[in-house]
């Protein structure tokens, strides 16, 4: 069934969590190892992040710089369907544009068709930390509204090759990200939801929003969003604090705040197996105020770890 169908006919608040792939020469049973604990709480769909390339330098001894493209994070195709096989579940590959040709993305939402996985949550990406903006790929996608379009039009048997015959309508569902804080890049939040309304339009079904750590903020969005004409499901994403160090981190990396008394509450902690019980009780209580507002789901963002999301789960599922 599609995620989009779930958020809208649930008469309670659902689960959902989303996974990291482990950095390269890991395998499968550190995957398995963050999904397990959390099976329980019959998750509807678990998300699987997808990774561009990255651009690293080597000196040579002459002290020219070779850009060199390495891949640090195995296939989000292979991982989403070992998931989906494993424990009969929906999986939502993440799908983007940063490092992928139009011609990459139909083969792998061919890959993903072949597969039987059928819901996608399409984002840009972000900008590479060795560029100062977002430079599409040759022929690439530049942006999510893009992104959405291609999807769309593969939904109605249109494939990049015109002359191609026997073309498979595909029947994805698909989900793109919301920002309550509003992207680092939008110059403001209306600019945000327009976008994000284009995006609608373009063929999105429900939004999945960047961790927050203010339910006012989510609240705030979701009523912005409905002035603004949006009204497909908004699911809040939420990221336990799990080290001391995210306090500065957490703020410089996804431009979010982090509220004051949380913030002093971390900087109490002696370590960090403290600072993450602080993360738990803190979201336990995001949690329930946002399933008491009736809220579709609550997705997680792991970041590879899950002992602090079961706890959260355990108390509010």
């Amino acid at each position: 069934m599609n995620i989009a169908d779930l958020l809208n006919e649930t008469k309670k608040t659902l689960f959902s969590f989303e996974l990291l792939p482990p950095l390269k020469g890991g395998n499968i049973k550190t995957i398995y190892a963050t999904v397990d604990p959390i099976m329980e709480f019959s998750p509807i769909n678990i998300n699987v992040t997808y990774h561009r390339e990255e651009v690293i330098y080597k000196k040579h001894p002459n002290g020219l710089l070779e850009p060199r493209k390495v891949r640090k994070r195995p296939g989000t195709v292979a991982i989403s369907a070992a998931i989906k096989y494993k424990y009969k579940v929906s999986v939502v590959p993440h799908i983007i544009c940063g490092g992928f040709t139009k011609e990459e993305t139909e083969n792998a939402l061919i890959d993903f068709h072949f597969l039987g996985i059928h819901n996608l949550l399409a984002v840009r990406g972000d900008t590479p930390k060795n560029e100062k903006e977002f430079i599409p790929e040759p022929d690439g996608n530049a942006n999510a509204v893009d992104l959405v379009r291609q999807i769309m039009d593969m939904n109605r048997g249109k494939y990049s090759d015109e002359e191609l015959l026997h073309t498979t309508p595909t029947k994805f569902s698909i989900g793109v990200a919301g920002y309550p804080e509003k992207h680092i890049e939008s110059p403001n939040l209306e600019s945000d939801l327009y976008f994000l309304k284009q995006k609608v339009d373009a063929g999105a079904e429900y939004i999945v929003t960047q961790m927050f750590f203010d339910n006012k903020k989510y609240f705030d969005f979701v009523k912005s969003c409905r002035n603004y004409g949006i009204e497909v499901p908004i699911v809040p994403g939420l990221k336990p604090v799990s080290i001391k160090s995210h306090i500065n981190l957490l703020p410089k990396t996804f431009n979010i705040d982090l509220p004051q008394v949380l913030a002093m509450e971390i900087r109490k902690c002696k370590d960090n197996k403290e600072a993450r019980q602080v993360g738990v009780e803190w979201a336990i209580k995001q949690s329930k105020e946002l399933i008491a507002a009736n809220v579709p789901a609550l997705h997680f963002y792991t970041m590879g770890s899950s002992d602090n999301i079961r706890n959260i789960a355990k108390a509010v599922f």
